[in-house]
């Protein structure tokens, strides 16, 4: 059966002053009425029931997520006693599924992205899955096909076209390649490169496999860790197992599942992502998920009132507050019941820099 695992235990600190720590990026709504992770869920349609899908996070995110995604068990949000990158999350979860479905497939991915059309990425998973089952020694990823020469995501570089051993010749079915290397987020003159070949692709965090190839993938690279996995699963419904959970988790070297897994694995495959897809990595994302005017802005406020305003994005999370901007260009401005920003479109890099101030100068209010 296939189960789906998201990921939601990021911070989001380009998002700030909106996303805070104990309500990071993957709580906001950028592109409708539902958060970020509400939607995640949602895309899921009847291609995961609810009571396969499971959710990690960490202790302080665990109760928001309960209250926005009732239809999940409370079993099934996996709770992290610390950050310890994307690897030992997907372990913890492989191994809570195998051990009640030994022949489970995963469809692992983040809980902060924007996805659509949703038929079109359910059946883009549905065809993963195949592709899995097919071959149960096969780790799938999806790959994102560059538009720009991005610096901020790690690549993908195919091979040659897989041969598909699901489907017919008259199916409609994404491309899908062997995967040649992982590539490390790459200087922007090599992201010129890696763009002109033609043969990269954007590395989206979405995977699937089998929960007992990972966990045996994981076993052969990251033996301390899977040791220190099987010690959490075994105490699962003990009295002691909060105890277990903190001391052994937090033992953990932090790694992500690419570091760990997926540049040493043999058996890889990439499909091209049929559907859009943004990471939403930064405010500026809304200019690609939100209806620009006729002057460039973003508006996203109940009230707001433009003077010779353009390029802008506005945003106001406070509906009875107006929003005026005067003599304004090329600017973020973001308002909130007790911070507001304003910076350069072109230099939001700086916002992560805020958080770090902030703790400098313990106004952890802020934060």
């Amino acid at each position: 059966m296939l189960y789906a695992v998201i990921m939601a235990g990021g911070s989001g600190t380009r998002f700030w002053p909106e996303s805070r720590a104990g309500r990071p990026k993957q709580f906001l709504r950028m592109s409708g009425p539902r958060t970020m992770i509400q939607a995640t869920f949602d895309r899921l349609g009847d291609l995961v029931p609810a009571d396969r899908v499971l959710v990690a996070t960490t202790t302080r995110l665990a109760e928001q997520i309960a209250d926005q995604l009732p239809k999940v068990s409370p079993q099934a949000i996996l709770v992290e006693p610390c950050k310890r990158d994307t690897a030992p999350c997907i372990g913890l979860a492989a191994m809570q599924i195998s051990r009640s479905d030994p022949d489970a497939t995963m469809a692992v991915m983040p809980s902060d992205h924007v996805i659509a059309p949703e038929g079109v990425f359910q059946n883009a998973i549905r065809f993963g899955a195949k592709l899995v089952e097919a071959a149960p020694r096969r780790l799938v990823t999806f790959g994102i096909r560059p538009t720009y020469p991005a610096e901020g995501f790690g690549y993908i570089e195919r091979a040659e076209p897989l041969e598909s051993d699901v489907g017919g010749p008259s199916d409609d079915l994404p491309a899908a390649y062997r995967v040649k290397r992982f590539r490390e987020k790459p200087t922007a003159d090599v992201a010129r490169q890696y763009v002109s070949a033609g043969q990269f692709y954007w590395n989206s965090g979405i995977f699937l496999w089998k929960a007992r190839t990972i966990l045996d993938a994981l076993a052969e690279q990251q033996p301390e860790m899977v040791v220190h996995l099987e010690r959490i699963a075994d105490a699962a419904g003990t009295p002691g197992f909060d105890e277990v959970l903190t001391r052994e988790f937090t033992a953990i070297e932090p790694i992500s599942i690419d570091y760990a897994v997926m540049e040493h694995a043999r058996e890889v495959v990439v499909i091209e992502a049929p559907f859009d897809w943004d990471d939403v990595g930064s405010w500026r994302a809304l200019e690609r998920i939100r209806q620009v005017d006729a002057d460039g802005n973003v508006v996203d406020a109940a009230r707001h009132l433009g003077l010779n305003t353009s390029g802008s994005i506005v945003r106001s999370t406070n509906r009875d507050q107006l929003v005026v901007t005067v003599g304004v260009k090329d600017l973020i401005v973001i308002v909130t019941p007790d911070a507001t920003l304003v910076a350069e479109k072109n230099d939001e890099e700086s916002i992560r820099g805020v958080t770090r101030l902030l703790e400098d100068r313990a106004w952890d209010e802020y934060l």
